[in-house]
């Protein structure tokens, strides 16, 4: 007969057996570890006792007694004295079967023995050493006190993938895993990919756009210089880095790195499953596929396993990608060491909380930037973001000119392309600045250079708001980045990669960042053909097209010319004037009470129509980017709204009676003080509606 004692299964004969059972009837004291048999057959053999399928392999526990009174199996002789069986079934069953936790159609009843003892009390002299209850786990034999903890010790298991027993050499099957196709790619992930704090492979669905975004951006880069190094600093199921390697081949050469073990493992199984070679770094220490030294393979994939930091220290990349948990600050500083001239670094914060002004401390902390909660507060986010990441690049003597700056409900996604000199590091060093933002109005004006004290900081304002409300009514905010968030030759060539590799989600997007670039509504967006748009220059750097010479304008690795550039300074001093005009305004934030707002691109005609540059933006989708003072942008917004309780819910500009007349820009101030008149005036007769209706007729705008 096979007996379990201390967990360890030993041989007995039956003779032994029964002239034990016979001397039980006399000694009744029992050990609360005594010799039971395993009954179930179809589970391990090193699982304790109290974990069984049935009901009715507990009772057979018990049945090893011939006596008629049996003892129950889980609990000691002081806790449950022998019974006959009908009671013996009932205890088993009220007791231990109903609050035991099910999983894989085992049950973990709950256990009395003296598996988890107690802390004894001290009562006199004596020592009473009580027995706690507890569960025993079926994956790693842990002993669980409360039901509720066992069923989230279990789930954290499962999580991790982890299903199999410690002590069972036979590997259980990958029912956990499932496989995520994404973008011709497919990746598997654990049931909890995303939870990054529970998880070691993290895989988020809803970055799908961002993964996109960054695809774009790295296409461009490719079809500028060929091959090109590029680095996923933080692989987790290694999406990113697939997508690269499996849609642009020869033009890259991937290297997808995390600091995890189990991430790195999950990144090979994933390169096989795309049918990608795997090749290790030299110094891992690791006995898996590698490709023969020197043989160069477009279908080859560079896994490394270390931290991040030392990865950029080591090597060097033409294109590198940041996503931690979190903020990107702290490899910054690596990042932009090695990286080589007119690569491109890309990163993802996802520590929105800070950044969108929910918790400010950790802001300052980590950004050195105060910032408040204001409508802008996303524009305002990502240009705290750029000023971390220029004064990092200035710290390596490289400047930087950002071609992207996205921010949506959880991300912000900054694209810059590095210029390595002194000369450029300080130009862009220069665009960090402080805001002078209003509290009350929410107008907005960055600082001027210039390290001199003024008098009176509130002049910089626009608004009067300091000298008609009492106390300080503006706060310094920053330090901000102060320059152009988007580049439009590269925003024009990032969406035609998007349309040639089928981006869907991302080419509304660019879309939209090419009108906010540019300052024009969509309607006025045009699609240059291709060899128009491959004449744009960004930073001195000529695309290389059909019709003009790479190689007498792009050097691969190079350093340009002097004369190159200070052909660049100048023609960026000459463009600076026609970059979009920093921030935006939210026009339900600016309406007027009582009042009907006209549509928002009906709006942004009036505002164009003005005299003033005007276009949507990402950042806001009620939001309006414009260079026209906040003053103005209530001007034309009071123009053209209508009455609420006018009975007409026409578009149409406010006639005002008398000397006003249509086309003439109506002060908000002017059209508050008649209304408050006349509805003064009668408001003891109760018509003062009736009174304002007449005052203000509106008509039908002529569309």
């Amino acid at each position: 007969e096979k007996v379990k004692s201390n967990n360890i299964d030993v041989k007995i004969p039956k003779s032994e057996l029964e002239a034990e059972d016979k001397g039980a009837e006399e000694e009744r004291p029992r050990e609360s570890d005594s010799n039971i048999l395993d009954v179930s057959s179809h589970y391990p053999r090193d699982k304790h006792i109290s974990i069984q399928r049935h009901l009715a392999d507990l009772e057979k526990l018990a049945d090893l007694r011939e006596d008629e009174r049996k003892p129950c199996p889980l609990c000691p002789e002081e806790k449950f004295k022998a019974c006959y069986s009908h009671k013996l079934h009932r205890h088993l069953q009220n007791l231990h079967w109903k609050v035991s936790v099910e999983f894989e159609g085992y049950r973990m009843c709950i256990c009395h023995l003296s598996c988890r003892p107690v802390k004894p009390n001290l009562v006199g002299d004596q020592t009473l050493s009580k027995m706690g209850a507890h569960y025993h786990c079926i994956i790693c034999s842990a002993t669980i006190v409360r039901r509720t903890d066992m069923i989230g010790h279990i789930n954290r298991h499962v999580n991790k993938g982890e299903t199999e027993s410690r002590f069972i050499t036979v590997r259980a099957p990958k029912s956990s895993y499932k496989v995520v196709k994404e973008s011709a790619t497919d990746v598997q992930v654990l049931p909890n990919h995303s939870t990054p704090q529970k998880t070691d492979s993290y895989f988020n669905p809803k970055m799908k756009l961002n993964r996109q975004l960054i695809f774009c951006a790295l296409a461009v880069l490719a079809g500028e210089r060929k091959p090109i190094e590029c680095l996923d600093a933080f692989g987790a199921t290694g999406i990113m880095g697939l997508q690269w390697a499996k849609h642009l081949r020869s033009s890259v050469k991937v290297t997808i790195n995390d600091c995890n073990e189990n991430s790195v493992t999950m990144i090979k199984e994933n390169c096989h499953l795309n049918k990608m070679k795997v090749k290790l770094n030299i110094r891992e220490e690791d006995n898996g596929e590698t490709v023969g030294n020197g043989e160069e393979n477009s279908d080859t994939i560079e896994v490394t396993k270390m931290d991040a930091n030392v990865v950029m220290h080591l090597r060097s990349f033409d294109f590198i990608h940041l996503d931690p948990f979190g903020t990107s600050v702290n490899y910054l500083d690596s990042a932009f060491r090695n990286v080589r001239n007119l690569g491109i670094v890309s990163l993802t914060s996802t520590d929105i909380s800070s950044l969108y002004a929910k918790a400010q401390h950790v802001a300052l902390r980590h950004y050195g930037c105060n910032i408040v909660r204001t409508e802008y507060y996303k524009e305002l986010a990502a240009r705290a973001v750029i000023a971390a990441v220029t004064r990092a690049a200035a710290r390596c003597n490289k400047g930087i000119e950002v071609l992207l700056a996205v921010a949506l409900e959880h991300f912000v996604l900054v694209v810059v392309r590095v210029l390595r000199g002194p000369t450029p590091a300080d130009d862009s060093a220069k665009k960090v600045r402080y805001l002078i933002h209003c509290q009350w109005c929410e107008e907005r004006v960055f600082q001027k250079e210039g390290n001199m004290l003024e008098e009176n900081p509130y002049q910089q304002l626009p608004c009067d708001c300091h000298g008609s409300m009492p106390g300080k009514t503006a706060v310094l905010l920053g330090p901000l980045w102060s320059g152009a968030l988007f580049n439009t030759g590269f925003l024009r060539r990032m969406l035609l990669e998007a349309v040639q590799y089928g981006l869907d989600e991302a080419q509304p997007l660019l879309k939209t960042l090419v009108c906010e670039a540019e300052c024009t509504t969509l309607k006025h967006f045009s699609t240059h053909s291709p060899g128009e748009e491959n004449k744009q220059e960004e930073c001195g750097v000529y695309i290389r097209t059909p019709n003009t010479s790479a190689e007498s304008y792009l050097v691969h690795g190079k350093r340009k010319s002097e004369e190159v550039l200070r052909g660049t300074a100048k023609r960026q001093r000459a463009e600076h004037s026609a970059e979009h005009p920093p921030f935006y305004y939210n026009i339900h934030r600016h309406s007027i009470k009582g009042m009907n707002m006209p549509k928002l691109n009906k709006f942004l005609n009036y505002l164009s129509e003005a005299g003033y540059r005007v276009s949507r933006t990402h950042f806001d989708p009620m939001g309006v980017r414009t260079n026209a003072p906040l003053a103005q942008f209530k001007t034309v917004l009071m123009k053209y709204s209508t009455p609420t309780y006018g009975g007409a819910q026409a578009e149409g500009p406010v006639h005002l009676p008398g000397e006003i007349q249509l086309g003439e820009e109506v002060p908000a101030a002017a059209v508050i003080k008649v209304k408050e008149a006349e509805i003064a005036e009668d408001d003891k007769s109760g018509v003062a509606a009736a009174v304002f209706t007449e005052s203000y007729p509106t008509h039908c705008a002529a569309e």
